[in-house]
C-alpha cells in the first residue's frame, strides 16, 4: 500500500512539474520534477529487483547454500539457493 502512495506522489510530482514549466517557473518545476521521478523511478526499480519469494525450490543447476533466515517483512522462514553458472541467487519459502 505504501509503494503505491509513494509511486502516487512521485507521479503527481512529475505531472505538477511539467505544469510548472509550461507556466513559466522552471527553478521549482525542475527541483519538483527531480523529486518525482526518484521517488517513482526508486519504486519501480524495487519492484524489479526485490522480488517475492518463491514458493518451490528451483530446477536443476541450483544448489542449496543452507543459509536460512526470517524475512522481516513477512515472518515467513527463508532457504537461499545458488546457481554457481550465473552467480544468481533465490530465495525460497523453506517449509521444513
Amino acid at each position: 500500500m505504501l509503494r503505491t502512495v509513494v509511486f502516487g506522489i512521485g507521479v503527481v510530482f512529475v505531472v505538477a512539474a511539467i505544469l510548472l514549466l509550461a507556466a513559466g517557473c522552471p527553478p521549482f518545476a525542475i527541483w519538483l520534477g527531480i523529486l518525482g521521478l526518484m521517488m517513482a523511478g526508486g519504486i519501480l526499480v524495487e519492484r524489479v529487483y526485490y522480488q517475492r519469494l518463491a514458493a518451490a525450490r528451483p530446477g536443476p543447476g541450483w544448489s542449496d547454500t543452507g543459509e536460512r533466515f526470517v524475512d522481516p517483512t513477512s515472518g515467513q522462514r527463508v532457504a537461499v539457493f545458488h546457481n554457481p553458472a550465473t552467480g544468481e541467487r533465490r530465495y525460497v519459502e523453506d517449509h521444513g
